[in-house]
């Protein structure tokens, strides 16, 4: 079922939750500039076998709200709590991908990784995300054409290679978000730093990356595992950006274990 709670006035997230009264609660944040429906792999699967999963739109993306404001990673990481909080969520499996994992950080960091036992970053954007000369390039040619920005995206999103459909499928999750929100979260992926951050994750954390990813290199999850305390690593031989589908299969199956 879907619904939404109000984080700030006149600002409501929309929520998924599939199979409310599951033993076990994972939250699904997405990555840029996409929404819930990336994660719909595991929506298939893991509340047949016992999981309660939540989705969540970010604020300015998918069936969210879409203010001008607020899509710096400390307000989406307050929008993120007080979801949790409304919720009463505890106990819970906290999954964030790319821009999602950078926030998931500054969650753990910010809000004392409230509600959160175990934390999972896939090719998370962290410690640091865009490059300068990449977020530039992604700035100018989606202020001005992101239909064909979000083609580029696709294009270097997967190592699998997608089937047209499937790729005519992503751009549209794209083109759900606000523009705005587009363009406001590409500065965030560019000046944000998380560095700080990684010390304060105290819960046991699983960091997924594929190793082909073009978007946030792999090497930055070496960093991550370096600093965050209690973490693990699996590299995706197989995959890009895109892990929870390029190799869904396995991606199901090291998460249901990590949960334990």
């Amino acid at each position: 079922m879907g619904y939404f709670v109000m984080t700030e006035r006149n600002v409501n997230i929309y929520v998924e939750d599939l199979n409310p009264k599951g033993s076990r609660t994972i939250v699904f944040v997405h990555g840029w500039p996409l929404n819930h429906h990336l994660f719909e792999y595991q929506f298939n699967v893991l509340p047949g076998m016992g999981f309660r999963c939540i989705g969540i739109d970010l604020r300015g993306f998918g069936k969210s709200d879409k203010p001008w404001h607020g899509y710096d990673y400390n307000r989406l990481a307050d929008d993120l709590w007080t979801v949790i909080r409304t919720l009463q969520l505890q106990n819970i499996t906290l999954v964030g991908h790319s821009m999602a994992g950078a926030i998931s950080i500054r969650y753990m960091a910010r809000h004392n990784g409230y509600g959160v036992s175990k934390l999972v970053l896939v090719d998370a954007a962290a410690p640091t995300g865009f490059t300068k000369e990449t977020a530039a390039q992604l700035y100018n040619k989606g202020s001005n054409d992101r239909p064909s920005m979000l083609e580029d995206v696709s294009d270097i999103f997967f190592y699998k290679n997608a089937t047209r459909p499937f790729s005519e499928w992503f751009i549209q999750l794209g083109l759900e978000a606000a523009s705005w929100a587009t363009l406001k979260t590409i500065i965030s992926l560019r000046d944000e730093n998380l560095a700080s951050n990684l010390a304060r994750i105290v819960v046991p954390t699983l960091i997924i990356h594929g190793i082909h990813d073009q978007v946030i290199p792999f090497s930055q999850s070496h960093i991550l595992h370096q600093s965050i305390p209690n973490s693990y690593a699996i590299p995706f031989k197989y995959s890009g950006h895109g892990p929870f589908w390029e190799e869904k299969d396995k991606f199901n199956k090291d998460l249901i274990e990590f949960i334990g």
